[in-house]
């Protein structure tokens, strides 16, 4: 039979199903009848042996001088090159490429550490497939912590970490920081003086003790929102409708400052507390409406009377000065006597007095007469 082999292709040659020797690029006669065959493979990529095992193909020099063949362990993996460049991981038990038409290099990486850092480059670990690791990433303002097998390792700072998933499970809890606020919204109160209200208000806080957090504490903000609710009570209940609102800004300190005493017990650090919002049920918000609308009308009133009272005060002080100083009469006389020039068209007067005092006794009405036109 014949048999044409090409240069990029490879032949194994058996007899009665027993490898002979490896074939490279020509033409083959063998007689099928005396039990030979032959197998034609690629010699690109992984080697397809055929079914034959490995350990028999590599007594053939020709054969073992054209790959490439590596042990890989449960603890590494195998990290496959071609011409220099990333191709693929390989996680074993063999690997066998050909290493003819191509440069091949299989380069076996520890993963029985679970930092990756200190395996492999940085380079080649986002191109990785991501069932081999975990990628954590801690933004700004942020802390993770890292367990191995459920077993705190470490803080985790700012950054971008890899970790070979494999032996050890690897996890990570990541808390944020920075200042939170948590919103304490419609709270039904009852008064000293027995009035419902409704409160708002907001607390402001930042986690202090992660490692303490996670082992003392389940659901920090909903512990944190209930002993805001009991201490917003406790305080309010105090007040009288009146005070309350008066007292806003100091209620919110009182209640801050009780819950600083239990910053230790919830790993927290409290920032600040107040009351944004005083919800008031209808009834009470018409009357006291009502005593608002009362309170500024007499306040109207009230400075209505006293600027009657200044203006009557300032009437009397000018008659006053105008009785001990003619001068300052007379003057006043010329200053309305303007007023009405500025106001008729044309004046006639009669006698044989001085315009001045003539125009003087149009204001008084004595012995003058004046016509102004239409």
């Amino acid at each position: 039979m014949k048999y044409i082999i090409r240069e990029q292709e490879c032949g194994y040659l058996l007899k009665n199903g027993v490898f002979v020797r490896l074939l490279t690029a020509g033409k083959y006669r063998y007689m099928a009848r005396l039990g030979y065959d032959v197998k034609i493979v690629s010699m690109t990529g992984a080697v397809d042996t055929c079914g034959i095992p490995a350990e028999i193909l590599m007594r053939d020099l020709s054969f073992a001088s054209r790959v490439i063949l590596t042990d890989i362990p449960d603890t590494c993996l195998g990290i496959r090159f071609v011409n220099d460049a990333f191709k693929e991981v390989l996680n074993g038990p063999r690997a066998l490429y050909w290493n003819v038409f191509e440069k091949v290099e299989i380069r076996l990486t520890d993963i029985s550490n679970p930092y990756m850092e200190g395996s492999l480059p940085r380079i080649y670990l986002d191109l990785m497939p991501v069932k081999y690791y975990k990628k954590i990433a801690v933004k700004d303002g942020e802390l993770g912590l890292l367990y191995f097998d459920g077993r705190l390792e470490k803080r985790l700072p700012q950054g971008v970490y890899y970790f070979w998933n494999y032996g050890k499970e690897v996890t990570c809890k990541i808390f944020n920081l920075k200042m939170q606020q948590l919103e304490i919204s419609g709270q039904e109160i009852l008064t000293a003086d027995k009035v419902g209200i409704r409160l708002n208000a907001v607390c402001a806080y930042r986690i202090s003790d992660p490692e303490r957090l996670v082992q003392t504490i389940e659901g920090a903000s909903a512990q944190l929102y209930t002993a805001s609710q009991l201490c917003l009570r406790e305080y309010v209940g105090q007040f009288r409708l009146d005070e309350l609102l008066a007292q806003k800004e100091e209620i919110g300190r009182a209640v801050c400052a009780a819950l600083k005493e239990k910053e230790s017990e919830f790993c927290v650090e409290i920032l600040g507390f107040g009351i944004k919002d005083v919800i008031l049920p209808g009834e009470i918000r018409e009357i006291m409406n009502t005593v608002l609308v009362a309170e500024k009308k007499a306040q109207a009133n009230v400075i209505m009377r006293r600027e009657e009272v200044a203006s009557t005060r300032s009437l009397l002080n000018t008659a006053r000065l105008m009785d001990e100083n003619k001068t300052l009469l007379r003057l006043k006389e010329m200053e309305y006597l303007e007023r009405i020039c500025d106001k008729v068209g044309t004046i006639t007067l009669n006698g044989g007095n001085s315009l001045l005092e003539q125009l003087s006794q149009l204001t008084t009405g004595q012995n003058a007469s004046a016509g102004v036109p239409g």
